[in-house]
């Protein structure tokens, strides 16, 4: 997309921050004018994050205008709301890219420029971050400043408050900006917020304090007094109490759309010193009235119009396999008043909608909690009820001791349906659930299944649902193969396969859903095709069976190649003493980028024409 200079001629003098710093100030509000409407354009073009973007925009331009960046670190919490950033950075002509092939990543991403200071996709991490680079700065002693972004949902996680009882303790500088945009503090924000955050951060306000401290710290009762009475005039006029038991500093919370408000309070704020938290007050969407009355779904668009009264509907056939699992869900409650539901935020995402409004009093919504929403599921099988955790692959990295410790080593019988298995596609390294079978696979007690179709899910999940012992349902984003999904339930035989085609000389061991490809690999090579279904425990006779029968075995995952369901393979070969070849694809050991599953299946090499390739390719260097 090409910058029309008649449509944004603020905007095109401020193509890098130190072109946006030679502005003067009250140019701002038409910057961050232009600013917004070119991200409506350019996400509407290119699809990506949106709503989090434009309630950010005012915040970007404030403090790419007062910080001196890439110098001065800018730390974003996961990084929905940073398109505005990348617009800032030099980046504006490649937002089309965005999310893309090859294209920009769709978060804050080192490699990809300086201004992006530190990679984030999972919420929570900045503030832990920040106070690193905080610390550093300090033995670097040239000045840098450290500012750290988070949303008041990722303030929710047990690791922004670890980070700001540290901070708090070491008192080190830092700047935590709170964007925070529910409307439940709404009535807060305005001209008498914004003036007291000024005043507040201003020098005559902290020349006072800090004066009268020196002068009256050899008096203990009077130095007792004065901090109390300090504490006490600013709880009357700002709601920051558990910042600054924290040992944080507490400002606003003030207006995130005033941008010239913005800066005058973040002036002052960059001289002072010790952790500082900024309460930015914003709205999700702000600009675009659809986005703003439904800032969930505007959250992350396809291509759309921005001129439509809503967003493209979908043109998929058939259900995904969110829903698959939200229909599961439903009907199992039907019958189980003990199930208990778990998501560590991801209700729409995990498919719960539903469920969330037919059986409120069994469903838990525990915030970006994922440590918690574990051992709250293992407290909750303990008593006797029939928890399932709905989690994403990659956000089960982050519990992953709970796994261990309070579920598999109790032996509790906790369901683990975990979404966005395998190649996610467009959100990148950072959410690609590659990891899941190998961390899983070496913990005792726990039970892993791969669905290959949408069917084989909903049976797999009530039959994890009815083991007296963890078991995990891994499946991935997006659409199945259309399957027939069959409304009654019927348990599978606990850890066996299933032979599909019978052919000679080369075996398919398939695990999940790439079995399509796999199918056409195997009609194409005249290959046995198997559908392990289990992971752990593995069908050791089927395996047994395929090697006394075939030269070459080949195991297909849709995940991490090293310790995973190919490894499982290797290792009952050895344990049973067989020589066969093996061959194991899936994805190497990298971390995979942005781009669709297809694309990335075809990168490397596990969709039908990559496996017959890989297959030839190895039976030639042997």
């Amino acid at each position: 997309m090409t910058l029309d200079l008649a449509h944004y001629p603020i905007l095109a003098l401020a193509d890098t921050p130190q072109q946006l710093r030679e502005l003067p100030q009250e140019k701002l509000k038409q910057l961050a004018k232009e600013l917004r409407q070119y991200l409506l354009t350019s996400v509407s073009q290119s699809s990506g994050h949106f709503a989090s973007g434009l309630g950010t925009v005012e915040l970007t331009v404030a403090l790419h205008y007062v910080y001196n960046t890439p110098f001065d670190r800018l730390i974003w919490d996961v990084g929905h709301q940073a398109y505005p950033h990348k617009i800032l950075t030099g980046r504006r002509e490649r937002m089309p890219s965005i999310r893309q092939k090859d294209g920009l990543h769709p978060f804050p991403w080192p490699p990809e420029s300086e201004y992006d200071t530190f990679a984030v996709g999972h919420s929570s991490t900045s503030i832990s971050a920040a106070l690193g680079m905080a610390v550093a700065a300090e033995k670097e002693d040239k000045g840098r400043k450290i500012v750290a972004v988070i949303g008041d949902g990722a303030m929710t996680a047990g690791m922004a408050f670890e980070a700001m009882n540290h901070a708090g303790d070491i008192k080190k500088d830092l700047l935590v900006v709170l964007n925070d945009n529910e409307m439940s503090i709404s009535e807060n924000v305005g001209a008498l917020n914004s003036h007291l955050a000024r005043l507040l951060t201003g020098r005559f306000f902290n020349s006072i304090r800090d004066g009268g401290k020196k002068l009256l710290s050899n008096v203990p009762p009077i130095k007792e007094f004065a901090s109390r009475a300090e504490e006490h005039i600013k709880g009357m006029v700002v709601p920051g109490t558990i910042f600054e038991e924290l040992g944080f500093n507490y400002i606003g919370p003030i207006d995130g759309h005033d941008v010239n408000g913005m800066v005058d309070t973040l002036r002052n704020m960059r001289q002072m010193s010790g952790p500082h938290i900024l309460h930015v007050v914003t709205k999700k969407g702000k600009g675009y009235e659809l986005a703003e009355k439904d800032p969930i779904n505007y959250h992350a668009v396809p291509k759309f119009n921005p001129l439509d009264s809503s967003l493209p509907k979908s043109k998929a056939s058939g259900p995904n396999f969110s829903k698959v699992f939200g229909d599961w869900l439903c009907d199992m409650a039907a019958e189980d008043p003990k199930l208990m539901a778990i998501t560590p935020a991801m209700r729409e995402g995990s498919g719960m909608v539903r469920f969330s409004q037919e059986y409120p009093q069994q469903y838990f919504d525990v915030a970006i909690a994922e440590q918690h929403a574990v051992t709250f599921g293992a407290g909750l099988a303990k008593e006797g009820f029939n928890a399932v955790v709905a989690i994403y692959s990659t956000f089960l990295q982050r519990a992953y001791d709970q796994l261990i410790h309070d579920v598999a080593l109790q032996n509790l019988p906790v369901l683990f349906a975990i979404d966005r298995a395998g190649v996610v596609g467009a959100d990148g390294p950072t959410h690609q659930g590659a990891f899941d079978i190998p961390f899983m696979r070496c913990i005792p007690n726990l039970v892993i299944m791969t669905p290959s179709d949408e069917n084989q899910c909903r049976q797999m999940l009530y039959t994890g649902h009815l083991l007296n012992q963890p078991a995990a349902v891994r499946y991935p984003r997006g659409q199945g193969c259309g399957a027939e999904i069959q409304q009654t339930m019927t348990a599978l035989p606990l850890g066996k396969g299933e032979i599909l085609r019978q052919g000679q000389h080369i075996a398919l061991l398939n695990f999940g859903t790439l079995l399509p490809g796999a199918r056409q690999a195997a009609e194409q090579l005249g290959a046995t095709l198997a559908d392990m279904k289990f992971v752990k425990p593995l069908d050791e006779a089927l395996v047994a069976e395929l090697a006394k029968n075939h030269e070459l075995l080949v195991t297909l995952e849709d995940g991490a190649i090293v310790g995973g369901a190919g490894s499982a393979v290797g290792e009952c070969l050895h344990k049973l003493q067989l020589g066969n070849r093996l061959l194991q694809l899936g994805l190497p050991d990298q971390f995979i980028m942005q781009g669709t599953q297809e694309q990335m299946y075809a990168v490397h090499g596990i969709d039908g024409p990559g496996i017959v390739s890989q297959i030839q390719s190895f039976n030639e260097k042997q």
